[in-house]
């Protein structure tokens, strides 16, 4: 596959399922993640100030009927990276995504895949590859059939572990 086509054309096909997995305790840094640092927060109120291209795909995936959901794994206690994606999640949640948190100690005895993944229809795979230091370096598409059904089952063995995002509280 030479071409990778942007997440909203891969979700804009998804006919069932997209699961994204995470499993960093930090990523690059981000203005936003930045004015958090800073005290700013989210005014809740006026969803126009916080409401991103990526909510609207999802929940135009939702309302065609796709189960979108979020696995995260994370150590505890977390960093503040951690902390302000939970802040975050909010506006994941209410875009029609479930999401759900694993504390990287209740993770023992999972073999959990290296890199971090979006899986479409659980055939279609999205590899994310970060740097040390958490820097988007590439993505790439996989359809192994094997591989695919290795990250389904790693992804589907989380969620059952993890914790709604409602009940998580962050550490």
């Amino acid at each position: 596959m030479n071409s990778i086509p942007e997440f909203a054309e891969l979700l804009a096909g998804c006919e069932r399922s997209a699961v994204h997995f995470e499993a960093r305790d930090a990523y690059f840094s981000n203005p936003r993640f930045e004015d958090w640092q800073q005290g700013e927060r989210v005014d809740w109120g006026d969803r126009a100030s916080w409401w991103r291209p990526y909510h609207q795909h999802v929940a135009d995936a939702v309302a065609r009927g796709v189960s979108v959901r979020r696995a995260r794994v994370v150590s505890e206690p977390v960093t503040d990276y951690i902390r302000w994606e939970h802040y975050q999640t909010r506006a994941n949640v209410e875009a029609g995504e479930a999401v759900r948190w694993l504390p990287r100690h209740q993770a023992t005895g999972l073999l959990l895949p290296a890199t971090d993944f979006w899986l479409f229809d659980d055939r279609l795979m999205r590899v994310h590859h970060f740097s040390g230091d958490g820097e988007w370096i590439d993505n790439e598409l996989r359809d192994e059939p094997t591989l695919v059904s290795a990250y389904a089952e790693a992804f589907e063995a989380v969620w059952d572990r993890a914790i709604r995002h409602d009940e998580y509280e962050v550490k």
